[in-house]
């Protein structure tokens, strides 16, 4: 399993990590991907899957890496505490490796929300401050009021079919060495299935590369997404099979010609 650094921490991690929304799966396949080199789990609260995840870590938590959210209706100062507590509850563990705020709610003073962020890595209950869904002047913001620790991550929608974040939002987390966390790199499944009829010349073009490569269209499309510098990708799976295929995502790298190919194509 191929490591980056998270922002500008020194701390390496890996570049294809597990996702848990909508997890069913259990405590197999994460423990599997942990195996496999995957030691980087992402629920939240509002996925209700910390409980899972908990279970899962039980007996390693220090070989993991644990990365949680606030949801976006808990970002006053008072109610960001309590998640935080309850989520170290659930997942049986005294520290949460990187904690973020799932979505920017204006309703909240971002002040506020921030102080609180800053006061669970001042007690030690968290190590790093992350952000998902945010664009650039709300990650700005956030770091305005947050003096004394960086905003290191921003976890955000990115795979072939959906590329809006080229735009800006990866330029300018690039430039910041700041960490994008990729969710549904595979488009909620859709960039694993083979072309028919219906399906356009992209995905076509996905195919041929897969066959090329002796490798799946699914781990093709992982390595797209991850062969961008500050990208890590979080695909989920509830399966043992998909996990161990998702995890062999990492470990080679696509051709600079072959990623040009997709981009193009799509």
């Amino acid at each position: 399993m191929e490591l980056k650094e998270l922002g500008k921490t020194g701390i390496m991690i890996p570049e294809i990590g597990l996702g848990t929304w909508r997890y069913k799966g259990g405590a197999q396949p994460l423990r599997k991907g942990i195996e496999l080199g995957a030691a980087l789990i992402d629920t939240a609260e509002g996925y209700y899957t910390e409980e899972a995840v908990g279970e899962a870590i039980s007996g390693i938590r220090d070989k993991v890496f644990i990365a949680t959210k606030v949801s976006g209706r808990h970002l006053g100062y008072n109610d960001l505490l309590q998640s935080a507590e309850e989520s170290l509850y659930k997942l049986g563990t005294d520290y949460i490796d990187l904690y973020q705020i799932h979505w920017p709610n204006p309703t909240y003073p971002i002040r506020e929300t921030m102080q609180a962020m800053g006061e669970l890595v001042d007690r030690g209950l968290v190590r790093f401050i992350g952000v998902s869904n945010f664009d650039i002047d709300e990650m700005e913001e956030a770091q305005f009021f947050l003096s004394h620790y960086p905003i290191v991550s921003n976890q955000v929608r990115y795979n072939l079919n959906d590329r809006s974040i080229e735009m800006d939002l990866l330029p300018y987390c690039e430039e910041k060495d700041i960490t994008i966390l990729a969710y549904t790199p595979l488009d909620d499944g859709n960039l694993a299935k083979k072309p028919s009829l219906i399906n356009s010349n992209k995905m076509n073009i996905l195919d041929d590369i897969s066959q090329e490569t002796g490798k799946t269209m699914g781990q093709v499309a992982i390595n797209w997404c991850t062969s961008r510098k500050k990208v890590i990708a979080i695909p989920k799976s509830n399966s043992q099979e998909r996990t161990i295929e998702n995890c062999e995502s990492s470990g080679w790298r696509l051709s600079p010609e072959e990623i040009n190919r997709l981009s193009e194509a799509f």
